[in-house]
This record gives structure tokens, C-alpha cells and sequence, in this order.
């Protein structure tokens, strides 16, 4: 009975409890409904919870908004909503995702919002002017940037040229330039060439020197990420840093924009006593003009599916030479023109959630004129005019895809095409003619333009990536290997080269016949006399197939909800490293490991270290090919520094020598009547040179580098990011050249008591002399077709850089006002500026390490956006950077002569100044203001934008810290009178408008 009792009694309970419970769920339900909306935000390709995104909630009837941040399970819950509503939920694009919306969201959803991967422009740390929030960086240690497309248009940026808003970025500063058309700007203090440039994560570098392939203008481009110290495994071939460029994609909404940019020149300039540089680097002064015009077009084929963007940009420059002969009485204007052709296209094909692909096409066209005289006057006739004449073009096709649940991946192919035709002559079949008047002073040049650089460039690529996340791991792994087949048409004049003096007579009778510009080589007499003849003996091409082999792998552990540690490995080799030897460098492993820690809810610690690893420059390949030679001679004068210990014993001479490009010289020829190739291959192996080289028999190492940084982010307010970083980066085996056969030290320290030593002198001290009348006598054999100097590219340079950068950026607050303020104090040291850099003395390279060319201690960068009106934004941009080093070359002025060593060559204009060294004096700071202002008219859906532009506002003459070539720029002086040989732009103008909708 009792029993029967208690169960009955603890049914009864447990009935009473079901009811209770059952009233519960339903009360806690209908309250649950009528006030919380719960979203989880998923990564659409690894279906991973998305942890930091920030996800808002909007309804504008009612006008209400609220946003949060999701959890480490990707949830987020929006709380005391007004039921019977709906809602649009949604996420802007961040990190490496795009944005993601949902509406008609009812308050009793339970919401999944899946983030779309934008891997193509990854932005690991974002400090951008457009986003709602400031990003901190929680996921790694890379030290990154990224510019926007709204910054790219906002800041003052000449001729839409994308590079030219980087040096405002940490760690970046503009180059003095090795030549005209090199990369504008330095990272971690080191040549631009040793930078990779990349569109969409895909190769855009031209692989002669290091530059980029195609430019891509500002109306193609969504933004950039600049990758300057331990960035992850999947960025390599540089020992340095990465330039990528996020190309543009279209959308359902149809876009587009039609522009107009000028540069009218001195008609409103201020005036400079000192040649400029136009958008390709070459020197320009009066009468120059730029003129751009383009148009963009972007939007959907198939709503939701396939999208596609076009975009063509054209810009032409005028500019004038002077051609000034009182000789022959001509003083005449001679106008020419460059000319930029950028054309690109993309197509999006979203096939479904899970699979993307992309097809995107580059063509450039890029002309610049040579076109005679000189910007102060000269004597190069337009006959003798060239042009340069470089295309290109990329084709790339990315697929995104995923596999099962947790395994995204990516396959990539790209075929481009480089050709850099340095020199086109307009008289491609004539002979090459220097005139003298009787003192022997040049008056004329004349026909061929005299040498030839014609290279072309063939190159595919294949990339495979694989991205797995699995718990708190997620791993990249990935295979890359890229062919370039490079043909080179290089050399001296084949249709011959003369320089020819005129008599009184025949110059007074050439003068009178007031021929003018149109001077060539058929109006000279031809009873002229020759004074000196040389043909090319080789007008062939040649060339050589670069291989680069690329695997990596990396994880990145989730340790804590505070703490990410990532480990990663990366191997490359490429073929080119096996020089004139039998091995390549095999051993290019590169380990990275970096740490990030939360500190707090707005605070982060990062610091890490790696090995980074760079590419063969095919120059430094083609160089030791073109400037070669098969002699026999030659053979024995390498067979006998071998002997010597000079050259390696066991190197295999037939493989470490190439026939290259080879002048002739011979005497008593009548004009225009001198031997042909043909004629003169017999003296090849006669032929004296001063300069030869040999493939290195011990390979080319690939330079590298150690790469250590330290960080503090942390972000006061949600509108306002500031950060510290120290870098240090340690490159080695950078190239340079040693020469073999050298003459011996000749120390030059005391300048009281300078010495000088006479060629002769200086040749009787190399392993192998050099006698009188260019002669070497080995085992009692005479010995011509030999080389004063035997050059080898060598990997004995070395560079070191120290950097601590502060930077402060606050966004703007409801798009009215935001600046960015970033200060850099940093050191770069290094014994080498560039591939053929040679130590001033004997292969004394430790001499040459010194401050670099790119040192500056001091650089701060300052740019405001401000909106004061509706339509009008005014963009102020500040760089206050401290002065670079200049060296004290010898004065032939002073000592007769600028080679004080007797050796008959070096790397600079002259050999330093007695007790001088390389890059011992320090130029004067560089200020510089520029200034952005654009107005913006609406026409409903339509927008006019007008703008101007206008640099170096308060038209500071700066002689520091701006782009020039080494050779023209302030680094290089003579004797103790400093003279200002170049100078930053004075005040320039730059007006636009822009159509868009």
C-alpha cells in the first residue's frame, strides 16, 4: 500500500513537473521570440565558425541598428528586439572575407550567415581609412599594410601610378634608382628589385631585373597589401618584401567611370633649374605636358553568377629636348612623346557556393621616346633617335574551390609575356656616327643609336595551395613552380660605329648648307677623316630557361582564445643557381615561427622570425653570358689564374665561358666604307677587352635573409588604431662583382698626402699583368684576346636593417575626419647598392659596408582626410624625412685624372676621393607638403567628381629623399664644393575629373 502510494504520488509529481515544465517552455519560448535574434557566422568554404566578425542588425523603419562581435563559435545574439518585425542582418567585408547579407529576417530566425572567401586580397592586418572599425591584428605576426581603393583616390598621387601612395607606408621609402625605369620605391631600406610584385597573388615580376611586369593603374585596382617582415610561408622568392595588388571585380549593380588628368606643366608650374622624371623615370624639364584619359566598366552577366570588369587607361606626355650645335649653327626644339597603354579585364564565375573562377587579362604597351638633343641641349641629331618600346601582357586563370567540409583549395595558371626593347633605333640599318670638329670636340651624333637591349621574356606558372582547418589548427600547404625562357638581342652596333673629325673646310661647307635637325649620316663628306672604327661581332640572341620550384607548409595553432602560435616551412630552388657548375643551391629551407597574443579586449603582443629566401636575378646569368668570351686566349688567362688560386681549380673553363657580344676594332678604313661582322670574326680571338666575364663555377646562391620583429596594436576606441613594431632584417649573399684579375690595394686614406698610380703601374701588379700594348705573356706565349679586369657575380653582399615604427590611424567619424600618422626611426647598412656594384679597392668589399644609399634615420609620414561640406574632401599629405648619404669621388680637376687607383675601372663616375669611403657625408633633410581636393556633384544615380592635385605645395628645393637616378642625384660629388646636381620637383599641378556611377 505504501508502495502503491508513493508511486502514485511520484507520478503525480512528475506530472505536476511535465506541466509546469511544459507552461515554462512555452512562456520562455514566446519570450524568446519576441525578443532575440540569434545569428552564427560560418566561413562559406571551410564551414568554420568565424570567431571577431562583426555582425550588424538593422531595420530602418524603425530606425534602429545595433552591432556585435561573435564568439569563438561564430554565435552572436541580438537581444530586446521589437517583435513582429524584420530585419536585414549582415557583414561587412574584412580579413579574408567578403561581405555577407541576410533580409527578411523575422525575429523567430535562427540565423546561419556564410562568409564568402576574397582570398586574392587577404588582408591579415588592416589599416584602412573605410572601414567602421579599426581591425586589430589577432590571427599572426606578419608586419603588413593595406591601401585602399578609397585611400588610392583620395591621396595625392601623380599620373594615377598605384606605387606612388607606398612611400607614405612604413618601412617604405622612395629609391634613388639604379636606372631610369627601376622600382620607385625601397623596402626595409633595399633596391626595389629585390622586391616580388604580384596581381592577385600571382607573379608580376619581369625576372631581368626585378621590376614589375605590368603597372596596373588606379582604375583597376581594389586596393594593396604591402608584406614588409615575417609574412607567411605562401609569400616568397624574396629575401625581402611583397607589392600585391588586389585587381578590381565587378557586382550585380552595373559601375562604371570615364576620366580626364592632366598635368599641364611649366605653363603653371613653379620653376626648377633641374631636370624631373616622368612616370618611367627618365628625365624631363621644359615644354613637358602628361595627358590621361580612360574609362571602366564593371557589373554582371548573370546576376548572382558571373561578373565581369573592364578597364583602359591611356596616358601620353609631351616633352621637348634642345639640340644646340653653334658649330652648325642649330639651335632647335625637338619634340617627343611617351606613350602608356594599360588595358585589363576580369571575369568572375561563382559556379556555386563552392566553387569560383577567375579570369583575368593584362596588356600594356609602354613607348618613351628618345628623341634627340638633351634637356640643357646636346648633339645627339634626331637621327640617332630611339625609342623605347616595352610590351606585355598576363593571362590568369584562378579556380577556388572546396573539397568535403574542410578543405579549401586553389588552382592557378598564368602565361605572361615581357618584351624590353630598351633601344629601337629610327635608323635601325645605318651605321652609327660621332662627328668632332678639328679641336676633336663632338659636335653630331648621328644614324644608329649605336647599342642594342632587346630582351624578351616567356614565363608560366602554376600554383596548387591547399587551406585545412581542423579543431584549433588550420593549415596551408602548397606547390608553385614557375618557367621563364628569356632571349636577349644585345650588343653593339653590327652596321659599324665611326667617329669621324672634320677639317675647317669641310665643316665650314657643312655649316653652310644649314642642314639643321635633319642632319645624317650621308651628309657628312665622305673623304672625311676616320679616327676610329669598332663593329659588333655578334648580333645574335641568346638566352637561357629559369626554373623556380616552390613547396611550402603552415599551421597556425589557436593555443588559446588569446594566444595563436604559427609554424611554418618553405623550400624553393631554382635551376639558374647552378651557374657555370655542376650543383645548384639545394639548400634553401626556410622555417618561420611567430606568436600572437591578446592582451585585454583591445590589445595585441606579436612578434616572430623567419628565413626568407629570393629568386636568381636572370641578369646576373645574361650578364656573365653577353660580356663572355670563347678566346683562347682568354682560356689561358683563366687556365693561369687558376694556377694562381684565383679562379677554382676544378672549374670546367668550357662551361663557365660563353661567346658573347665582341667589338672589333680596325684601322684605316674610308667612311662608311668599314668591314663587316663577317669581315672581322677573325679578330675575336685577337680582341682585347678592359671588361670580360665568367659564369661563377661555384653556382649563384640565392640571397636570403633573417627576419625578427617585435609588436604592440592596440586600439583605444573603435575608430582608432595605434601599433609598434621593431624589425630588424639581416639579408646575405647579395651579388656583386669580385674581379679576378685585380690590381693590387692601393690605399688612399690621407688626404694630405693624396697618391696616384698610372694605369701601367696598376696593371704590373694583377695575377696575370697586363703589358704594353694590351698584352699578357703566360708560359712564354703572348696573349691578346685576353681581359685587363675578369669579372665574376659573386654573393658577398650583405645588408643589415633596424627599424622602430610608431603608427597611429584613426578612421573617419561618420566619414568627416581621420588622419594617419606614421614616424619610422631606422638604420640600413650594406657593402653592395645593386648586381654589378665592385669594391673601389682590390675586392676590399669590407671597406664598402657603410650606411646604404636608401639610409635615413628619420621618417615621418602625415595624411588627413577631411570632409568639411558634403562632396568635398581634402586630403593634406606630409613626409618629413632626414637626409641620405653622398660620397666624395676624386676631382680630375685637382689630380688630372679620376682614376687615382690605376685600375681603369670602377662602379662609380670615379674613384673615391683621397681619405673619403663610400657614402661618408649626409645630405640635409627633405620636407614636403601635397595636397588633395575633390568635389563630388550628384546627379541621382550619377556622380561628377573634379579634383586637383597639387605636390610639394610651399615649393621646398629638397636635394634629398626624392626619385632619381644614382648617377644624376646629390649622393655623388667631387672634391670639397658640394654642387646641387638634382633636386625634388618644385610645385607642380594636377587636375581631373572623374564621371562614375
Amino acid at each position: 500500500m505504501n508502495a502503491t502510494f508513493i508511486s502514485n504520488q511520484i507520478s503525480g509529481i512528475l506530472k505536476k513537473i511535465s506541466f509546469l515544465w511544459t507552461l515554462f517552455l512555452i512562456f520562455f519560448t514566446s519570450l524568446t521570440v519576441s525578443a532575440q535574434v540569434e545569428v552564427q557566422v560560418l566561413d562559406l568554404l571551410y564551414h568554420q565558425p568565424v570567431r571577431g566578425a562583426t555582425v550588424t542588425i538593422e531595420n530602418s523603419t524603425l530606425n534602429f541598428k545595433a552591432t556585435a562581435q561573435t564568439d569563438s563559435t561564430g554565435r552572436v545574439r541580438f537581444e530586446n528586439l521589437a517583435s513582429g518585425n524584420r530585419f536585414r542582418v549582415f557583414t561587412e567585408a574584412f580579413a579574408e572575407f567578403a561581405e555577407a547579407s541576410v533580409s527578411g529576417v523575422n525575429t523567430t530566425s535562427q540565423i546561419i550567415l556564410e562568409l564568402p572567401s576574397r582570398r586574392e586580397s587577404v588582408l591579415d592586418e588592416v589599416v584602412v581609412s573605410d572601414r567602421r572599425t579599426a581591425q586589430l591584428n589577432v590571427k599572426d605576426a606578419q608586419v603588413s599594410y593595406y591601401v585602399t581603393k578609397k585611400e588610392i583616390q583620395a591621396l595625392p598621387i601623380e599620373g594615377r601610378d598605384i606605387t606612388r601612395s607606398l612611400y607614405r607606408l612604413p618601412n617604405l621609402t622612395l629609391a634613388t634608382l639604379g636606372y631610369a625605369e627601376a622600382p620607385n620605391v625601397s623596402i626595409n631600406g633595399l633596391n626595389g628589385t629585390y622586391t616580388n610584385y604580384m596581381i592577385d597573388g600571382m607573379d608580376n615580376n619581369e625576372r631581368f631585373l626585378g621590376n614589375m611586369k605590368f603597372n596596373t593603374p588606379v582604375g583597376f585596382a581594389e586596393g594593396i597589401t604591402v608584406l614588409t617582415n615575417n609574412y607567411s610561408v605562401e609569400y616568397g622568392n624574396t629575401s625581402n618584401g611583397v607589392i600585391n595588388v588586389t585587381s578590381r571585380s565587378g557586382k550585380n549593380e552595373f559601375s562604371g567611370e570615364i576620366f580626364y588628368l592632366t598635368r599641364p606643366g611649366s605653363i603653371i608650374d613653379s620653376k626648377s633649374a633641374f631636370a624631373t622624371l616622368d612616370l618611367s623615370g627618365n628625365q624631363v624639364k621644359d615644354g613637358f605636358q602628361r595627358h590621361q584619359l580612360g574609362v571602366g566598366l564593371g557589373g554582371a552577366i548573370k546576376p548572382n553568377k558571373t561578373f565581369f570588369y573592364l578597364n583602359f587607361e591611356q596616358t601620353l606626355d609631351q616633352k621637348d629636348n634642345l639640340l644646340n650645335v653653334p658649330a652648325l649653327g642649330v639651335n632647335e626644339t625637338v619634340r617627343g612623346k611617351n606613350s602608356f597603354s594599360y588595358v585589363s579585364g576580369k571575369i568572375d564565375q561563382l559556379w556555386n557556393g563552392r566553387f569560383k573562377t577567375t579570369l583575368r587579362l593584362n596588356v600594356g604597351s609602354f613607348d618613351i621616346d628618345r628623341q634627340g638633343g638633351g634637356l640643357e641641349g646636346g648633339v645627339n641629331f634626331p637621327s640617332s633617335a630611339s625609342a623605347q618600346k616595352n610590351r606585355t601582357y598576363l593571362i590568369a586563370l584562378k579556380n577556388s574551390y572546396s573539397i568535403g567540409a574542410q578543405i579549401t583549395a586553389e588552382t592557378n595558371y598564368q602565361h605572361s609575356y615581357f618584351r624590353w626593347n630598351y633601344r629601337q633605333p629610327v635608323n635601325p640599318n645605318s651605321a652609327s656616327v660621332t662627328v668632332q670638329d678639328p679641336s676633336g670636340a663632338a659636335i653630331a651624333i648621328i644614324g644608329q643609336s649605336g647599342s642594342i637591349f632587346d630582351s624578351k621574356e616567356f614565363s608560366h606558372q602554376l600554383q596548387q595551395k591547399f587551406f585545412y582547418k581542423s579543431g584549433k589548427h588550420s593549415f596551408k600547404a602548397g606547390l608553385e613552380f614557375m618557367s621563364s625562357d628569356f632571349q636577349l638581342l644585345g650588343g653593339g652596333n653590327p652596321n659599324g660605329t665611326y667617329t669621324v673629325r672634320l677639317n675647317e673646310s669641310q665643316l665650314e661647307a657643312l655649316k653652310n648648307r644649314n642642314i639643321g635637325a635633319a642632319l645624317d649620316v650621308n651628309d657628312i663628306s665622305a673623304d672625311v677623316a676616320v679616327i676610329r672604327y669598332d663593329v659588333e661581332l655578334r648580333p645574335t640572341t641568346f638566352g637561357a630557361v629559369q626554373n623556380v620550384y616552390n613547396i611550402y607548409l603552415e599551421d597556425t595553432y589557436e593555443a588559446t582564445n588569446r594566444l595563436n602560435l604559427t609554424f611554418g616551412l618553405r623550400y624553393d630552388y631554382d635551376n639558374l643557381s647552378k651557374g657555370g657548375g655542376n650543383k645548384g643551391d639545394w639548400n634553401n629551407i626556410a622555417p618561420r615561427a611567430a606568436f600572437n597574443l591578446r592582451v585585454g579586449e583591445r590589445g595585441v603582443v606579436r612578434g616572430g622570425y623567419g628565413l626568407f629566401y629570393d629568386k636568381i636575378k636572370y641578369s646576373a646569368y645574361s650578364d656573365a653570358l653577353q660580356f663572355n668570351s670563347t678566346s683562347a686566349d682568354y682560356k689561358k688567362q683563366l687556365a693561369e689564374l687558376q694556377r694562381l688560386g684565383y679562379l677554382d681549380p676544378n672549374a670546367d673553363l668550357d662551361k663557365i665561358t660563353f661567346p658573347g657580344n665582341l667589338r672589333a676594332t680596325t684601322s684605316g678604313v674610308t667612311y662608311l666604307n668599314g668591314p663587316g661582322p663577317d669581315d672581322l670574326q677573325g679578330q675575336r680571338d685577337r680582341q682585347f677587352s678592359n671588361n670580360l666575364r665568367i659564369l661563377n663555377p661555384q653556382g649563384f646562391k640565392n640571397p636570403y635573409s633573417h627576419q625578427a620583429s617585435l609588436g604592440y596594436q592596440y586600439k583605444p576606441t573603435d575608430k582608432t588604431l595605434f601599433y609598434v613594431d621593431f624589425v630588424h632584417t639581416a639579408t646575405n649573399d647579395l651579388y656583386m662583382i669580385r674581379n679576378l684579375n685585380p690590381a693590387s690595394p692601393f690605399p688612399n686614406d690621407d688626404p694630405e698626402n693624396p697618391k696616384i698610380r698610372s694605369v701601367a703601374e696598376a696593371d704590373a701588379t694583377r695575377p696575370v699583368p697586363i703589358r704594353a700594348g694590351n698584352v699578357a705573356v703566360v708560359n712564354g706565349e703572348t696573349l691578346r684576346g685576353i681581359a685587363r679586369n675578369v669579372f665574376v657575380t659573386t654573393a658577398e653582399g650583405k645588408a643589415r636593417y633596424w627599424a622602430a615604427n610608431f603608427v597611429f590611424h584613426k578612421l573617419p567619424e561618420n566619414d568627416k575626419f581621420g588622419y594617419r600618422v606614421n614616424y619610422a626611426l631606422a638604420l640600413v647598412k650594406s657593402n653592395t647598392s645593386s648586381l654589378n656594384t665592385r669594391a673601389q679597392d682590390s675586392n676590399n668589399f669590407e671597406a664598402e659596408y657603410t650606411f646604404d644609399e636608401q639610409d635615413r634615420r628619420h621618417v615621418l609620414n602625415a595624411m588627413i582626410f577631411y570632409k568639411p561640406l558634403p562632396g568635398l574632401s581634402i586630403t593634406p599629405a606630409f613626409l618629413l624625412q632626414s637626409g641620405q648619404p653622398y660620397t666624395i669621388l676624386a676631382d680630375a680637376r685637382i689630380y688630372g685624372t679620376s682614376d687615382l687607383n690605376g685600375d681603369s675601372e670602377t662602379f662609380w663616375p670615379a674613384d673615391y676621393a683621397p681619405g673619403e669611403r663610400r657614402h661618408g657625408q649626409r645630405l640635409p633633410w627633405a620636407k614636403t607638403l601635397d595636397l588633395s581636393a575633390r568635389y563630388v556633384l550628384s546627379f541621382g544615380k550619377t556622380s561628377m567628381e573634379i579634383s586637383a592635385d597639387v605636390f610639394n605645395v610651399l615649393n621646398t628645393q629638397n636635394i634629398s629623399g626624392f626619385n632619381v637616378t644614382r648617377g644624376a642625384s646629390n649622393q655623388i660629388q667631387y672634391g670639397d664644393t658640394f654642387v646641387t646636381r638634382s633636386a625634388a620637383p618644385p610645385r607642380q599641378f594636377q587636375f581631373g575629373v572623374r564621371y562614375f556611377w
